[in-house]
């Protein structure tokens, strides 16, 4: 009897919410649904926007020696010669002629003899070189800030590409059911 008696009353006190969930408000009773159309709208302007990465490589830079402050080089090895004039220059070609070259005078040494070094005998020309770290940086467009115009009025928004002279963009239209219109629906 007292199982009953439980049940019973556990039946009662469910019967309100029952009651409750019956009347539920009238704007949850009908699916709105949404009115969506596709136009275009006059873009104005479009101004990138950038992401800025920076890195850092080392690079050998070396400063440039000025030949100004050096002694002449001897740079062929022969002899600095006088501009001796036009049969200056007919007797140095004969001459010439009859020279026995470098390459000859090898031929004739043994072979197991070794060729002597050229000897430096003038100054180097070097330079003075150091490890330096250099600073890069590097701009890439991530989004395009876009204002545009649709019936008189202005709008912007950030999109992935950048979208020329028309934009086509999505219109919805949804009936805005709100407290007061519920109110005044219910009798």
């Amino acid at each position: 009897m007292k199982t009953t008696a439980l049940l019973t009353l556990a039946c009662l006190s469910a019967l309100p919410a029952v009651v409750l969930a019956q009347e539920a408000e009238p704007r949850n009773r009908v699916v709105i649904v949404e009115n969506v159309k596709f136009d275009y709208a006059q873009v104005l302007n479009v101004e990138p926007v950038f992401q800025t990465l920076r890195a850092t490589r080392t690079e050998e830079h070396c400063e440039p020696v000025s030949t100004r402050t050096l002694a002449p080089v001897n740079v062929t090895g022969e002899e600095p010669v006088e501009d001796k004039g036009r049969i200056g220059r007919l007797w140095d070609s004969v001459r010439s002629m009859f020279k026995r070259t470098d390459e000859e005078v090898l031929e004739e040494l043994p072979a197991e003899a070794p060729t002597p070094a050229p000897a430096n005998t003038g100054p180097m020309l070097t330079r003075d070189c150091r490890i330096v770290p250099v600073g890069r940086e590097f701009r890439r467009p991530i989004a395009y800030d876009v204002d545009y115009v649709y019936k008189g009025t202005k709008y912007r928004s950030r999109l992935p590409e950048d979208p020329g002279n028309r934009l086509k963009i999505r219109v919805s239209i949804t009936p805005w059911v709100g407290p007061e219109q519920a109110a005044a629906g219910t009798p």
